[in-house]
């Protein structure tokens, strides 16, 4: 009781404080420096065919949680009708699929590419492995903890919610399976190294952008050389 306690307690809150320093820190000492640092100049195929179905997969996915968290009631509503939970269910699995088929791909291409390896860092690592943990443990759920869509909205979405009202209540994870268990941990983990990724630029929107004047692009070659170059080549 005392691990669970420390673990789905304390934890949330330690990874949250970080998260939110961290992220601050980052914002006003760095702020130019963030970004996604895109490899699409490098090679184009494999992170289409990678970033697609991780993208789409990855936001289907979270978009569910979402709104079960949102609305509790209204999936286990949904859920009571025996062929709707089956189809709620499959689509789930069907999107976490997807998603780790991109992930899967994007991992092949970042090690397997020399290219894009040079321009790999430790961290980037660290945060392919946490995805495909996440990606994994969630997929783990749904084929060897059946129903997760109603486990989710009955016991983590009340735990979830204790943690918003400061009164965390682990009773709800005591006895859930491992794989519940390490999908949450997993889960705080990619929170609290968040801000220390490139992944943090999801956390900065650029509101500047709606007032800020145009910016004027002024093309100095001189084409007619660059058409006839091109025509040599």
């Amino acid at each position: 009781m005392k691990l669970n306690f420390i673990l789905f307690a304390i934890v949330p809150y330690v990874v949250l404080a970080i998260e939110l320093v961290a992220s601050f820190a980052r914002y006003f000492t760095q702020r130019y420096k963030i970004s996604s640092l895109s490899s699409e100049f490098l090679e184009q195929q494999q992170l289409f065919w990678g970033s697609v179905p991780w993208h789409y997969g990855i936001m289907v996915v979270l978009l569910g949680h979402v709104v079960a968290f949102l609305f509790p009631s209204e999936v286990l509503l949904w859920n009571s009708v025996p062929v709707r939970l089956l189809i709620l269910e499959a689509t789930s699995l069907s999107f976490g699929l997807l998603a780790l088929i991109g992930l899967v791909m994007l991992i092949y291409r970042r090690f397997t590419n020399k290219r894009i390896w040079v321009v790999t860092s430790k961290m980037d690592i660290v945060v392919l492995i946490l995805l495909l943990i996440q990606v994994g443990t969630g997929l783990g759920i749904a084929l060897f903890c059946r129903w997760g869509s109603s486990w989710y909205a009955a016991a983590l979405v009340p735990y979830l919610k204790s943690l918003f009202t400061l009164s965390p209540n682990v009773d709800y994870l005591a006895f859930q399976p491992w794989w519940i268990k390490a999908h949450i941990l997993n889960a705080f983990a990619i929170i609290g190294i968040l801000p220390f990724t490139r992944l943090v630029h999801f956390l900065i929107l650029p509101i500047s952008y709606i007032w800020r004047s145009y910016q004027v692009v002024i093309w100095n070659a001189d084409r007619k050389k660059l058409r006839n170059s091109d025509r040599r080549v």
